[in-house]
Parts: structure tokens; sequence; C-alpha cells
């Protein structure tokens, strides 16, 4: 069936140069389809444009290369856009799982740092209490690294020192230590386990511990004064304490190889006394541990409780060294000596009230500035009493305390040799007269015969 066109003359005029209409004496449209039914022609002549034909040019049936060609282009087209495909899948993929890899691979490296961050994998909670309910009774102090709770297990009571999340890592470190061997000691805290209760933002760690009713030392003697006797008492025990964490121990039949230990930060508050006034070292949420043949890594040298910081503290100026860290927490004892001291009343004359090391001259909350001043620059120390140099047993401790704290870290005396002259004092005690006063040439070197 032929079509039937019509046809309307929209433009028809004169071209002065257009070079499709040269050596052309008709209008003739010679296109097959012609774009949107529009046609086009030219010629060249008078007049010649008068009359206008459309002969369409004759098309010529497809080969069957042509075809086969067409095809091929349309396959090549299909197969490529499928390895295009393909490839942009597997890029991506592996992409992701490269990112992937290296998030979680942070993230454990992040989990398994030393500082403020876990050297070791957590130890295992106490297997028995996370099945029981421990009931807290009441908050009992309030520290650094969290508060400790009075609780009842059962029919004991306990101590809970319960650790936000930011303090992790020491609840972690705690563990550490309480975990060595050789820890179950009677002058070291007595450890029972841990818990974790909450999770996420929410959560927060135990570590259950013996309750000791008289609290720290430094809350005791704010109350109590303590007299010869008990004096000896709490400072033999206290020395015997960190002497046992200072001591590296061998392995023997009964318990493996346990490593010093430096406390770091050792004050009043962080010894502990029990109903007979012997003393028991707690809190090592910062403590160290020597093992043999490694460096002490990245440990951040100025930490603890600023009126307690050595010299060498407070001016950064520390031998990353395992004696170093030791001698630290000599000097510190012989703060806490210095209390003890203060408060016993075999001076003459009334006791004066409770005071922290360096309080007269710092005040109750001082700077690291502060600090740094008093003990660095002026190398103050805490005013000891003439009073007390008038008692033989005073006399010995004050000697004592002066080389716990002297400048030079490297004459201080060790915690043995301080453990060792404090025992000696006590079993003196029974040939010292009413004033405190040995007979005429008695050698204080000498073994006392009982």
């Amino acid at each position: 069936m032929s079509k039937v066109y019509f046809s309307y003359l929209f433009v028809q005029g004169c071209f002065l140069n257009h070079m499709a209409c040269y050596d052309q004496p008709r209008c003739v449209e010679k296109k097959p389809e012609p774009s949107k039914s529009l046609m086009f022609c030219c010629c060249e002549g008078n007049l010649c444009n008068r009359n206008f034909t459309w002969e369409p040019a004759p098309t010529s049936p497809p080969t069957i290369d042509s075809e086969l060609s067409l095809v091929f282009t349309d396959n090549q087209t299909c197969t490529e856009k499928v390895v295009l495909t393909l490839v942009v899948f597997f890029v991506t993929t592996i992409a992701v799982a490269t990112i992937y890899w290296l998030y979680r691979r942070k993230r454990l490296a992040h989990f398994n740092q030393l500082p403020t961050i876990e050297p070791h994998p957590l130890p295992p909670p106490s297997p028995f209490l996370g099945l029981r309910p421990i009931q807290l009774l009441e908050i009992k102090a309030r520290g650094r690294f969290g508060a400790v709770w009075k609780a009842q297990y059962k029919t004991d009571t306990v101590a809970v020192k319960i650790f936000p999340i930011q303090d992790k890592q020491s609840w972690v470190t705690e563990q550490e230590i309480f975990k060595l061997a050789h820890m179950d000691y009677d002058n070291i805290l007595r450890y029972i386990g841990v818990e974790k209760r909450g999770d996420n933002l929410q959560a927060e760690f135990w570590l259950i511990t013996a309750f000791h009713e008289k609290g720290s030392l430094c809350d005791f003697l704010k109350a109590n004064i303590v007299t010869w006797v008990e004096m000896c008492r709490i400072a033999e025990s206290m020395a015997r304490g960190l002497m046992h964490l200072h001591e590296e121990i061998p392995t023997n039949k009964s318990d493996g190889y346990k490593p010093a230990v430096a406390h770091r930060d050792f004050k009043s508050k962080n010894v502990l006394l029990k109903s007979d006034l012997t003393a028991c070292i707690a809190d090592f949420g910062l403590a160290l541990i020597f093992q043999p043949g490694k460096p002490c890594g990245d440990t951040h040298g100025q930490v603890g409780t600023r009126r307690y910081m050595a010299p060498e503290v407070l001016e950064g100026a520390i031998n990353f060294s395992r004696d170093a860290f030791l001698r630290i927490d000599m000097y510190a004892c012989g703060l806490v000596l210095w209390e003890l001291a203060s408060r016993c009343t075999a001076q003459e004359g009334p006791v004066p009230e409770y005071m922290l090391p360096f309080e007269e001259e710092v005040g109750q909350h001082p700077t690291l500035e502060d600090m740094q001043e008093c003990v660095v620059q002026k190398k103050l120390r805490p005013i000891v009493k003439e009073t007390w140099r008038k008692h033989t047993g005073l006399v010995a401790l004050c000697d004592t305390m002066e080389e716990c704290w002297d400048h030079d870290a490297e004459a201080r005396l060790s915690a043995s040799c301080v453990m060792e002259r404090v025992a000696l004092q006590a079993r003196l005690l029974p040939r010292l007269s009413p004033l405190g006063s040995l007979p005429p040439g008695t050698d204080l070197n000498k073994e006392p015969t009982m």
C-alpha cells in the first residue's frame, strides 16, 4: 500500500551563495525520510525552484555482513558492560574488606596497648562472684579512680571498689598485680575477685577485696593518736608489705615467680589498718611490674599524688629503671613515717593535731608548681620537732625517715632496711625507761637478749 504525502510551502526564495545549489538545474529533495517531515531543495538558475520534487534515493537491503557486524557490536557492548560491572563489584568488595580489616586491627591495637590501655587480656572474673548478689551497704571513701563501698557478700563483709568505665585500665592493672604469684601476703590487701556490672557507657568495674573497718592510716591518724608500741607495729608491718611488693621472688615449690613491683602512689591513704593495727598495702592502680629483661615501656613518670612526689618526679628527671621507681616509693614511705611520728604519744608534751606532709608549707591543695618550689628548689621536708629527738626510739625513727626522703635518690633506704630498723626498735622497747631513754652504754645495733 503506497503512502500519500501532502506538501506545503513554508519558505521559498533565492540564496546568494550556497554550495549545495551549484550545478543543480532542478529543485529536488533526495533524502529517504526527511526529518520531522521537512524537506529542502535548492537549484541554480532563474526560477528553477518554481517546481520542486521529492525523489528519495533507493535503499539497498542490509547484507549478512552488516547484520553480523551489528550483532557483534551489540554483544561486545553487553560483554563490556558485564565485565565493567564485575570489576567495579570486586574492587568495591576488596576496598570494603581492606577498610574493615584495618579498622579491626586498629581497634585491637588500641585495646591491647598499655596506658591508659590493656597490656594483656583481661583476667577472667572470679567464677562464683558473678552468680551471687553483692549488697552495697555504705560508701567509705572516694578516690581518683572510683569509690570504695562496704558491702555484704553472703555472710562476709567485703570492700567493693567501683571503677567507672574511663578508669577501666586501673581496674585491669590492679587485677594484674593481685594475680601475681606470692601476692597472698599478710601485709598486702587480700584480693577476692572482680565483676563487671552493666554494659556500654553504663558499665562499672568492681574489685572485691577484704574489708578493714579501721580504714586507711590517714583517716585513722586524723581521729586517733598512737602509742610507741602501736606506732612500731604499724610502721614495721607497712614496711614489710612494701618490702614484699618490691621484692623479686623466684619460683619455688609453693608458688611461681614474682617480679618486683613499684607502687607509684604510696601514701597514708593507701595503707589500710587491720583490727590488730597491722598494716596492709592497697590501691595498685598505678603500679608497675618489672619483668626481667624487659624495659619499663612507654611509662609516664609523673604520676601519683603531688604531695608525695619525690624530687626527681617533680622535676621530670626519672631514670626509667626498676631501682629508680622503688626509690620513689621509699621517698613517700619517709613521709608516711613522719605522719606516724607526728601522732605518737612518745613525744614530749601534747600531741598536735594531724597534718598531711607539707600541709604547713603548701596547704591542703598544693599545685604541681607549689610542690616543685617547696621540694625541688627550696629542698624543704616536713618539720621534725626537737621534742621527737628526746625519745630514744623516736630519734631513730627520725633518722630513718630522713634517710628515706633524701634528695639523692640513690642514698635512700630500701624497704627491707626500714623494716629491720623499726623491728629492732620495737624489740628494744622492754628496756626503755618511762622517758624513752636507754641505760648508758646500750648498743642500738646489738640484738636484745630475751
